[in-house]
């Protein structure tokens, strides 16, 4: 099991970015894809038509939402925690996701990148 920490700068403000992360539509619109969401704590949620799911199990309005994310039959409960903070450029993003299985990493660090924080990046560059 590994963790991964990064910091991503959001060119928007934190209630934007914060409604773009927890807000079924605007998960649909940055995404391009089909999304479930909503901010009830314990609800699930499944985000890229299925391709990464889980629970969510605590948000903080504009400033803090945390879900575990499920990964087949893991004993250790993955958990992803993102922290918004005002930023002279908008916002910036703290990412925590912890206990990603070994054999996930390198591809779930590629998706932070690329797909889930990149795509929310050039969203709001656009």
């Amino acid at each position: 099991m590994k963790d991964y920490k990064k910091y991503y700068i959001i060119p928007a403000a934190p209630d934007e970015v914060y409604k773009a992360l927890t807000h079924e539509a605007t998960l649909q619109l940055w995404t391009g894809e089909i999304a479930e969401m909503n901010t009830e704590i314990g609800s699930e949620f499944s985000l890229w038509e299925g391709s990464i799911t889980g629970k969510n199990l605590e948000f903080e309005e504009g400033k803090k939402l945390v879900q575990q994310w499920y990964f087949g039959e893991q004993e250790e409960p993955s958990i992803v925690t993102i922290i918004l903070h005002p930023d002279k450029n908008g916002t910036s993003a703290e990412l925590k996701h912890t206990n990603i299985p070994n054999d996930d990493y390198d591809n779930i660090v590629d998706g932070w990148n690329e797909n889930y924080f990149g795509a929310l990046q050039e969203f709001y560059e656009e």
